[in-house]
């Protein structure tokens, strides 16, 4: 999965200065924030924080209205090896009633890894059914994804961003709306993921069974970084300690400019199967 090339020895990402505003309206607020490679990032905070547009802005479906930001040491304007990144978005379904297969779906995620209307080749297949044996579905393979439980289309949803093989893989509250089991087999695959060498961006309400794997939390607050340090419990994140008195990272909020920086993403140059 990792390259061996030394220069990607730097960070995955690194975003400085980074204000993002949607209808003129500050969001995300000057923040400065840096993963290192195989770092699982758990990034937290309640609702209207921030944390969904920051993932959203790393895989650039938000444009930066300030700041800059690289990903593994390229300037976001220039980057062009999205099958290193793996973005599985919050969403309801895998194929929102299309009728497609579980494989179907899952092989959409090799479309970073192969030039259009080329057939799949031996690696691609291998790659597809390598997905689904670390989500726990490949017995589903050829089942209908319509016929799948929430959770399950959320593992097929993660299936489908492990089959292009990423170094970096954002997940925007995977667990939202699962049930116990399906947590677990989520946390599960994201530990193969983990063992490999993978760097993780988890977006999350609650840890759960992910709280083994996690090595750094990030708490989100009014759009800035409230907290980043070790790992939290779940009842430390709603704690006092995340309002004013003692958040880190402070900055001044500031007019924002509408000026887009970032235009481009993976997931609008890449095309799915579910929209």
């Amino acid at each position: 999965m990792l390259s061996d090339d030394p220069a990607t020895a730097g960070p995955v990402i690194a975003l400085q200065d980074g204000s993002v505003a949607i209808d003129g309206r500050p969001v995300l607020r000057h923040l400065n924030l840096t993963v290192n490679r195989g770092e699982f990032v758990a990034l937290m905070g309640a609702n209207g924080s921030g944390k969904s547009t920051l993932v959203r802005t790393l895989t650039g479906l938000r444009p930066l209205s300030r700041g800059t930001l690289q990903l593994f040491g390229t300037d976001f304007g220039r980057f062009r090896e999205w099958y290193r990144l793996g973005y599985v978005p919050q969403r309801p379904s895998a194929a929102a009633g299309v009728p497609t297969s579980v494989w179907e779906v899952v092989a959409s995620g090799r479309l970073t890894r192969r030039r259009p209307l080329r057939p799949k080749s031996a690696a691609d297949r291998a790659a597809i059914a390598g997905a689904l044996e670390v989500v726990g579905l490949s017995d589903r393979a050829r089942h209908a994804v319509t016929t799948l439980s929430g959770g399950q289309h959320q593992r097929v949803l993660i299936a489908r961003a492990l089959a292009g093989e990423p170094e970096l893989i954002l997940l925007d509250e995977p667990t939202a709306g699962v049930d116990l089991p399906n947590q677990e087999a989520l946390a599960q695959a994201l530990a193969v993921l983990k063992e490999r060498g993978a760097t993780v961006v988890l977006v999350t309400h609650e840890i759960g069974p992910m709280e083994p794997l996690i090595d750094r939390a990030i708490v989100m607050r009014d759009g800035q970084i409230a907290y980043d340090g070790a790992p939290l419990t779940d009842a430390d994140v709603h704690t006092p300690l995340f309002g004013g008195a003692h958040a880190h990272h402070h900055a001044h909020p500031e007019p924002v400019s509408d000026h887009a920086v970032n235009v481009s993403s993976p997931v609008d140059s890449h095309p799915e199967v579910s929209s």
